[in-house]
This record gives C-alpha cells, structure tokens and sequence, in this order.
C-alpha cells in the first residue's frame, strides 16, 4: 500500500490475479474500461487525468485483497457523481450487487441543502446507513479518502484544514473501529501534516536523529530475541515497529511530555505459528527481561471489538528504558493490518459473500439502523455515531464474565440499557466489583457490574438524559417518556411551539392553521400534530424547529412586503444634496447626505474593495464585494456603487474579526495578546478554544485603520513559533 507509488489500471488488475481467477479480473478490467470512457476530459486539480484517482483507489482494494465486485465498484465510485452515467446503466452493464456498492459512497450533490455542514452530515449518514447493509461500502469510501489525502496538497489551505479535520473525526476512526490499521496510521498521519505542520515535521526530524541509535538498540534486542527462541525451537518472524507520527504527537499532546520523555518509540512484535507458542514466547521474553506492572493485556483470551488478537506486554528492555512486545500468529497478524478486509480474501471456489460469523463480531454497526430510526436529522445522527462509535472505550463485565464495550464516560444507566430497554427502565441502583455506586458513576475498564432492578419502578428520570453518554440509552429513555406521558407531552410540546412563535413576532391564530399543522407535521414525517407536538414535549425535536417551519411561508411573505421598488428608492437617493463627509468613510458615487453604514457580515475596511446595498428605510449597507449576503441575481438590482473616502490615510478605526490556529501550548495566548499590543492595535474581544488533538482557534475583534495595518497584524502573529494559520472571518 505504498503511497508513492502511481499505479497502472495493469498493475492493479495484476495485484488482483494474485489471488482471483481470470474471470473475475476480466470484469475488473471492463469497470476500469467503463470508468476510463466515463471520466475521459476530466481531470483533477492536480491537472492529472481523472481515470488516475478510480485506479488508485481500485488498487487500494486490490491490496486488501477485496472481491471482485468491491475492486470493480472502487474504479466505478466516481462515474454516477461526475459524470452523466446512472446507477441503472452501472447494475445493466455489471450486477445489481456493484450497483448498490456504488450507490452507497455515492454523495447526495443534487440535493440542495442550507449549508455545507448540513450537505455533509448527510452524505454521511446516507454511507453509513448503506455500510449497515453492506460493510464493503465503507472499505471503498476509506480507499477513496486514502488516496484523497495523499493528493490533497493540490487543493488551498482551508480545504486542506477541512478535509483532514474531517478524516481525524471520521475516516481514521472508523479504520480502527474495523480493524484496517494499515489505512488508520496513514490518515492520521497525513492529516496531522495539513493541520500541524509544525509539530509535524518536528517530530519527523527528531526521530531522524535517534534513526541509527534506535536501529543498533533494535538489533541488539532482536537478536537476544531470537537466540532465545530458536533455544526451543519456535518459528517465529521478529521485526521492529516504529511508533507511528500520529501516536507520539497524541502522548505528547494529551500526558504534557517532550520527544525526549517518550521511550516506547519501538515495539518489537514476534509472529508465530499457532496461539500455544503465542504463550510460550511471552514466557520467553518475561525471563529476558523485568515486565512493568499492569503492563501485561491479553487480546488473545479477550478479543477488541474489531477482532483485533495480540499478546502486548512491556518490559525494561537491555538499557533500561521500556520496551514494548507485540506477539501473536500469522492470521492474528493479517487480521490486524487488514482487519475487517482480511473476512474477504477471496479464493477460487468460495463465496467473496459476508461470512455470517463476522456479523456477529461487529454487531456495533448495526446499531446504525437504530440511530437512523431515531435520529431527527443528519447532524443529530452523526453527532449519535462519533460518540458511541468514535469515542475511546471502557470494557465492562457482567456478573456471568460476559464483556460490554461502551464509549468512555458511560454510567451505570449506559450499561444497563445496552442489556435491554425493560432493565434500563426498570433500574433502581448499581453494584460495582461488589460496591453500591451512585448511577453518576463513570465506568472504568475492568469494572464488573451489577444492576439493580423492581419491578414497581416508575421508570426512568428526565434527568437520566444528562447522566447517559450513549446514544442507545438516550433514545430508549426518550422513547419511555414517548409512550408512558404523551398527554403531558403534547400538552408540553404544544406550549414550547406556541412560545416560540411568539418569539418570532408572529399571531397564533395565522400559523397554528389545521393546513399548516398537518403541511409541517407531514413534513417531519409524523402522523398528526399530537405526535409532531408530543415529540417536542419529550426532546426528540425542540420546539424552534417546529416553529420555523409554520412561520417560514409568512415570513417569506414578510420579507416580500418589505422590498422595495429599486427605481423610486435610488431616485429618492438622488434628491438628496451632496459633498457631505459621513462617519462611515464611505459616500455614494455623486449622492450625499445618506444613511450608510458598514456591514457586520462582512466589516469592509479601507484598502477592501465595497459595494453597497440598498435597504428598505436604513440607507446604503456597505459590503465587501466577496461577500456572499450580497450574490445572487436577486439583489443584482439593488447594488449601488461605493468608494471610501479619505484612502489609506484615514486614521479612523474599523472593527475586524480573525481567526487564529496554532498548536496549544501553554503561553500560546499571551504570545498572540503581545504581537498583536505591539502592532499598536486594539483588542475589544478574544475568545479561544482547543480540540482533542490540542489544536488550538483562538477567535479576535481587532480595531485596525485600513487593509495594510490588517495585514501587518497577520504578519507578525504569524511569526510566533506553533502558529500555522491567520485568516480573516466573516460573522
């Protein structure tokens, strides 16, 4: 899976013949040849022939050793998206079975949506649903981020930022959830060179200059190895494995430590031929040297969720320093580079189908369904999946030894949902290792539990929902208040619509029509507005919502009411006398004496070129011209032409916002606060915030004369060591 390496449609129909007949690499090779006259005269923003990104892709694949129909749909991914080709031409020429692979990672880029974010939670929530139909949908869509990212120096900056933040949340995680660590250390490492490069590189040169002392250290400990081994007469393969950039940056990060204070850079791993000599080398290597306390864990015995098997163990190695040992048997060791692909080797005479054993290993995604049921739109439902899919996790077990895996920070509640709905709702109390707990209690790893039920409980609290931190149980308690108190809940629901309405300066009596009850009832798809207000009354959906979509036509008709006639109002400009100077420091080219006033969207500056907007009793607003409140053919009619006054000299001040990225590190802030004291600007607000991966956004209102003082605030904020970005907002 070397990413250096541009591959031919040849050399991944090759890799394929490896291990498939001939007639299955015959049908890869005709998707390559659809997908080529498909794609023929696009081409990507690197300037290279499209067909080149299908291909990489179906080699990505090809190495995982997918089946044929998952290889062929990696070169078809693209075709329905870009190009005139349809799903029914793809499902006349192939299968019904690569049609639908096809469909699943195809993006939803006909439908119009509010926002970006909203187009993308629901392109994610239609891959995931699919991949709950069919696994293979995700390993296409994560060789198509792969090469992606190994491509993404072609786009600007902020897509760079957004694509990679993107692949840390989603994609990477996702990779470790299905076991494919060979994609999972790649995606984390390429995103953390676009989001911190600093760090980055950083930490590549500093493992550069330990290379040859890491490597004499790694001999030395690797040859005791296999002295010791061979004394008894075990095959086994010993290799060195480097610490991945990603994970050193993440210790650094979350524990504080520096380079020099990381010693477990190495691990040895050993592969045997079976799981007895599995435990007979972990006694071998027990005997070399000291083991850590508490250091020792057996995935062999215990499983992870994404059938993840291995002996790891960490020992003071022959220096000193800690020294961490990986060892299993070779299947063990295919599954945890391939994870969930290495279920599709595919051989002559076997079913490429999804083996019914491994359905039962990832029964987490098919929880999926359960979060799309009740889910009451695409940001809720991604937001449901990176918690109880994305989050680190706790191993918990049940008085019978059995394991339950939860995201960290579960209760007790969590776990006593996960069994069944009837113990959640029936729960009274919680034994811990044999303890009583309170049901804030937050799980650890290791923790065996017990839950107390009676069956004349009245069922679970409203304050449940702040304790929970699955979305299962979330949805069963709401799903409880659903049916146990709907009166109450309609009653409630209908009270927060009616106070939100008011809000928006809107009359009950014109909204709350039987026709437009029933238009956004069905609209949200309940039965009736009892169910539509009952769903308020419990959470399922706020009562704004609700009450956006009665009062949308009025307020389109409000909004039409007010526009006014462009012709009277620009000749009701001209009757206005001139060469008055304004506060604003803009004029109307050869009217004066307006009301004009600058922009908050956009907060246009001297050296910015403006235009202005003609508003309904409140002047001339004036724009940045790239803003985008004033595009459209709608508002053409109501531009009118603006200069500033004054130029570049104008000592007056303007308000400006910006956003700063950098690494968070402890001074980062007052850093920024001082480069900017010495700039002589003035600082009326500063807010800052930072992510799990420690990258730090601290948002600034600057006061600044004109563009060139702007740009000598960016300039010198950007000299600050960990800073990598400055860019200028629009509110």
């Amino acid at each position: 899976m070397a990413n250096d390496q541009i591959l031919t449609a040849e050399q991944v129909v090759g890799r394929a013949k490896e291990y498939l007949p001939q007639s299955d690499a015959d049908l890869i090779y005709k998707a390559f040849q659809f997908a080529e006259h498909a794609h023929r005269e696009q081409f990507r923003k690197s300037g290279e022939p499209y067909i080149i990104h299908p291909i990489q892709v179906a080699g990505i694949l090809a190495d995982l050793e997918m089946d044929p129909s998952t290889i062929a749909a990696g070169f078809l991914h693209d075709v329905v998206e870009d190009t005139e080709v349809t799903l029914k031409q793809i499902e006349e020429a192939f299968s019904e079975e690569v049609a639908m692979l096809v469909d699943g990672v195809t993006k939803l880029g006909k439908i119009k949506y509010k926002s970006q974010e909203e187009q993308q939670a629901e392109n994610h929530r239609k891959m995931f649903v699919a991949m709950a139909q069919d696994i293979r949908v995700i390993l296409i869509k994560l060789a198509d981020r792969l090469h992606n990212m190994r491509t993404l120096k072609h786009l600007p900056q902020e897509k760079q930022r957004r694509i990679s933040n993107e692949t840390l949340e989603i994609f990477a995680p996702l990779a470790h959830r299905l076991g494919i660590s060979k994609i999972k250390w790649e995606l984390e490492d390429t995103a953390l060179r676009y989001l911190n490069p600093q760090q980055y590189y950083r930490i590549v040169n500093l493992m550069k200059k330990k290379r040859a002392e890491r490597e004499q250290y790694l001999d030395e400990v690797i040859g005791e190895v296999r002295a010791q081994v061979n004394e008894v007469n075990i095959k086994a393969e010993i290799s060195g494995r480097p610490k991945h950039i990603y994970s050193i940056y993440r210790k650094m990060a979350l524990q504080n430590k520096q380079f020099s204070e990381i010693y477990d850079l190495l691990a040895v791993r050993i592969v045997v031929n079976n799981i007895k000599d599995c435990y007979a080398v972990l006694g071998i290597i027990h005997t070399c040297w000291k083991p850590m306390p508490g250091r020792f864990k057996d995935y062999i015995a215990m499983p992870k969720p994404n059938m993840y098997q291995s002996l790891h163990t960490t020992v003071i190695g022959p220096k000193g320093d800690p020294l961490e040992v990986q060892i299993r048997t070779f299947e063990m060791h295919r599954i945890a580079e391939f994870g969930i692909a290495a279920h599709w080797a595919y051989k002559e005479g076997k079913d490429a189908a999804q083996p019914s054993s491994l359905e039962d290993k990832l029964t987490w995604f098919r929880e999926i369904i359960e979060f799309q049921d009740d889910a009451t739109n695409a940001e809720e439902f991604m937001e449901s999946l990176k918690i109880d899919l994305f989050s680190d996790m706790v191993f918990i077990f049940t008085p019978k030894g059995e394991v339950i895996e939860l995201p960290a920070g579960s209760v007790p509640i969590d776990f006593a949902y996960r069994i069944h709905s009837e113990i959640g709702n029936k729960t009274i109390g919680a034994k811990v290792n044999g303890k009583m707990v309170p049901l804030d209690y937050k799980l650890k790893t290791g923790d065996i539990i017990e839950i107390l039920t009676s069956k004349h409980s009245y069922g679970p609290s409203q304050d449940w929902l702040k304790l929970t931190q699955t979305s299962q149980a979330k949805n069963k308690i709401r799903q409880f208040f659903k049916k146990q108190r709907r009166e109450e809940n309609v009653e409630k629901g209908k009270e927060q619509v009616e106070k939100e309405i008011k809000n928006l300066e809107f009359d009950l009596k014109e909204v709350l029509t039987p026709e437009n009850l029933k238009r956004v009832a069905e609209k949200f798809n309940f039965a009736n507005e009892e169910d539509m207000y009952a769903a308020v009354g419990y959470n399922g959906i706020t009562g704004l919502q609700i009450a956006n979509r009665l009062t949308e036509k009025l307020r389109k008709k409000k909004e039409q009411e007010q526009e006014t006639n462009i012709s009277e109002s620009v000749s009701e400009l001209k009757s206005f006398p001139s060469n008055k100077r304004r506060e604003s420091g803009v004029r109307v080219h050869g009217i004066d004496n307006l009301l004009i006033r600058l922009s908050r969207c956009c907060n246009p500056v001297p050296g910015d070129e403006i235009v202005g907007f003609i508003t309904k009793g409140r002047g001339v607003s004036v724009h940045r011209s790239d803003c985008p409140n004033v595009g459209g053919e709608e508002s053409e009619s109501r531009l009118i032409t603006v200069e500033w006054e004054g130029g570049l000299n104008d000592r007056k001040e303007y308000n400006v916002e910006i956003e700063i990225n950098g690494y968070d590190r402890r001074g980062l802030l007052n850093e920024v606060l001082q480069a900017v004291n010495e700039t002589k600007t003035n600082i009326s607000a500063v807010s800052g915030k930072s992510d799990r991966n420690k990258m730090a956004t601290i948002n600034m209102s600057i006061s600044i004369h004109n563009i060139s003082h702007l740009h000598k605030v960016v300039e010198r904020i950007k000299q600050i060591t960990d800073i990598y970005s400055v860019r200028r907002i629009m509110n």
